[in-house]
């Protein structure tokens, strides 16, 4: 798939991922993340990250998307904006990040070369990868068949 196909998505996708943001639960870091995953029909699904007082049970924004719109029966995807907090990066250069179990769970469900990440501020100021560019010689399914 070509970054061409999504270019008109992107707005969208960070808007959404901007407003699930506001549903994030982050009492202990203060980071809110949201995530917009953008399905093969053009079906948006949101996620926004979820802690918990014992760290590990929590669950990011990217994952609550990925497991939403699996529990929803969508399979395939095409690309997912990623919004942190503007207060968590102001006077930075730093973007928001999948974390590596996030980048792995999405790699079950994607093709690394086509599966385009938009990591945002604003809609705006983003910068657009590949899921490989974000984890290159990657581990899929089709190692285990």
């Amino acid at each position: 798939m070509d970054k061409n196909q999504i270019l008109d998505f992107i707005p969208d996708m960070i808007q959404q991922a901007k407003h699930a943001r506001t549903r994030a639960y982050a009492p202990y870091s203060n980071y809110t993340v949201g995530a917009a995953l953008l399905t093969m029909d053009d079906v948006i699904i949101t996620g926004c990250n979820v802690e918990n007082a014992a760290y590990s049970p929590g669950n990011c924004a990217e994952r609550t998307a990925v497991f939403k719109a699996v529990s929803e029966g969508y399979r395939q995807f095409k690309a997912i904006a990623i919004v942190a907090g503007e207060a968590a990066l102001e006077g930075t250069e730093a973007y928001p990040s999948p974390c590596g179990v996030c980048r792995q769970v999405l790699r079950e469900f994607v093709n690394p070369k086509d599966f385009m990440i938009v990591l945002a501020k604003s809609v705006e100021d983003y910068k657009l990868f590949t899921l490989e560019e974000l984890l290159p010689i990657s581990f899929g399914p089709e190692y285990l068949n």
